[in-house]
């Protein structure tokens, strides 16, 4: 669990994560949060049938690197947004990172402050000496979230920015 000064970032285990797509509010009574209004997309909800919950199942020991952390609000007792790291480090040792956060909550900083309390744990994981990112390119809060937390822009696809953040 990582904390700062506004927000706890909690890694969800695999029975949270089940909690999690019922989207019943089941997570957060277990959790002990105040209700929160979450919209799972169906493409979000393949990626986490298909992919996410599948390699937490698989990766029990480090299951940091796959799942949700969510975002938890210390004054409201809320959850405000998810992050992920997509896997375990690559050859060159970088982890790449995904977020979002709910639409009730966008537009406070907390993705900011998130993002930054998740940069201080890949800073102390042993084999990981960058971050990467992708980001739509009509994208601009996301790509203001790593831009203050001093990611730089590495290239760019058809629709795609690229950034990598060396710890």
């Amino acid at each position: 669990m990582i904390q700062t000064n506004r927000l706890i970032i909690k890694p969800l285990s695999y029975c949270e994560l089940l909690k999690y797509i019922a989207n019943d509010h089941s997570l957060e009574k277990e959790l002990g949060l105040s209700d929160t209004n979450i919209t799972i997309t169906p493409e979000f909800r393949e990626v986490l049938e298909k992919i996410i919950i599948p390699m937490v199942l698989d990766n029990q020991s480090n299951y940091q690197y796959f799942t949700l952390w969510t975002i938890i609000t210390k004054a409201e007792n809320k959850m405000v947004g998810d992050l992920c790291f997509k896997g375990l480090p690559d050859a060159g040792n970088a982890i790449e990172i995904g977020y979002g956060t709910y639409e009730d909550f966008r537009r406070n900083g907390y993705m900011t402050e998130a993002v930054g309390g998740m940069i201080e744990w890949a800073r102390q994981q042993h084999g990981v000496d960058a971050i990467t990112a992708s980001t739509e390119k009509i994208n601009l809060p996301s790509m203001q979230v790593l831009q203050k937390n001093h990611f730089v822009k590495t290239g760019e696809s058809d629709d795609l920015f690229h950034w990598k953040l060396a710890l």
